[in-house]
């Protein structure tokens, strides 16, 4: 009989935390597969056709229509959007050790970098090609190493390949449990121990975020959640409903009507019950929860509105943490709301508003005050996709007279 998906990767993630064989052979099949920059590929097989052979995702689209598509909507398709590469274009020339460290994320194939370290000193890269430059993590950069495919086990958990290797394209698929792992997303979404950290945190924490929530003692993995269904969504706190998915939110009014006169007090809370690691895990997006009056015409009393900030809040230049407010796990957020009601027809309106890309916009502003050089046209198209990343998870209106 055999085992189901959710079987192996049990089984796998008890022999990662028991130290098994097995589980050392995963840890290092891992240790292989995430060395940055990744390897260059090298000369194809001679059996490759050119599509068999190419790094683009285009390519891999030809058999894999579907993922393509939704790797397209993706951030990882965007990993060397307009914001970063505007930075590099001057960083490359001016510190390109810092470049290529970016690059070891947001463009991991070694093909998709103009220049590669030799020992202390940087030179142009023979292997570069200017076409990959951009295109973020691509398929490549998760699934080809040496122009061998890898990937995870089917989905009733097998590994096997139904037919030689010879007869398959591209040679077949090495299955591995490692792609069910979050391990596997650890390399770039986990700063090491000696890495940046602000007020004794690391800048990137969210795998140790998730290791020590129920969720890891549960099983669940970054991948049940940001890849559903195996989707290449990847979906995060730029999408809507993958945030309300993640929180349980209300509203009360602590009496069912007042009067003119009364003070009126209302609550909004916001519960993290299924995000898996800190809620917002990064430094990037802050959340307000917002409260305010209306009158009978559906305008804003002026004065009446109280904010409260869920996120974590450094100085752009990152030299210090201003305040973190983020929620762990189970955490709640609330805010508590009271104010006299002058008039009758009154209403509270409570929402909770998502502001994804707030440090990125007070950092694009500030970089192009200062100068962004020749990277200054990039930098204002992402401060202009920052300025309209915003959107409401939440709104209700609560009669109070």
């Amino acid at each position: 009989m055999r085992a189901g998906p959710r079987l192996v990767l049990a089984l796998s993630l008890t022999l990662l935390a028991a130290g098994t064989a097995a589980g050392d052979a995963i840890q290092e099949f891992l240790a292989r597969h995430w060395r940055r920059p990744i390897p260059v590929q090298g000369s194809p097989p001679p059996r490759f056709t050119p599509v068999e052979a190419s790094l683009q995702p285009e390519a891999c689209g030809t058999c894999h229509p579907a993922q393509l598509a939704d790797w397209r909507t993706s951030l990882h398709a965007a990993a060397m959007g307009p914001g970063v590469w505007g930075q590099l274009v001057e960083m490359l020339e001016g510190d390109p050790e810092s470049a290529l460290g970016c690059l070891g994320c947001h463009a991991p194939l070694a093909e998709q970098a103009p220049l590669v370290a030799t020992g202390p000193r940087v030179a142009p890269n023979p292997a570069f090609d200017g076409a990959l430059q951009k295109r973020g993590l691509a398929c490549a950069g998760c699934h080809v190493r040496g122009h061998a495919r890898f990937g995870p086990p089917r989905r009733d958990g097998t590994l096997e390949s139904p037919a030689s290797r010879e007869t398959l394209p591209h040679n077949g698929v090495t299955r591995t449990p490692a792609f069910l792992a979050s391990e596997f997303c650890q390399g770039c979404h986990q700063f090491t121990p000696d890495g940046f950290a602000l007020a004794g945190k690391l800048l990137e924490n969210t795998y140790a975020e998730w290791r020590e929530s129920r969720f890891a003692r549960e099983g669940v993995q970054c991948q049940g959640c940001h890849m559903a269904d195996r989707r290449h969504l990847w979906r995060g706190i730029h999408d809507a409903d993958m945030v309300r998915s993640g929180l349980t939110i209300t509203a009360r009014a602590g009496a069912p009507r007042y009067r003119p006169g009364d003070t009126v007090t209302v609550t909004l809370r916001v519960e993290s019950t299924g995000v898996g690691h800190a809620f917002p895990t990064y430094v990037t997006p802050r959340v307000v929860m917002r409260a305010e009056l209306v009158d009978a015409q559906g305008k804003a009393v002026p004065g009446s509105r109280r904010e409260k900030v869920i996120g974590r809040e450094v100085a752009l230049d990152l030299s210090r943490e201003i305040a973190d407010t983020r929620l762990l796990p189970g955490q709640s957020a609330v805010l508590e709301y009271r104010r006299r009601v002058a008039e009758a027809g009154v209403r509270a309106r409570l929402a909770v508003v998502v502001y994804p890309d707030a440090f990125y916009t007070r950092f694009f502003e500030a970089l192009l005050r200062e100068g962004a050089g020749r990277g200054a046209a990039e930098i204002r198209e992402a401060l202009a996709a920052s300025r309209r990343s915003p959107f409401t998870v939440f709104v209700r209106e609560i009669p109070l007279t």
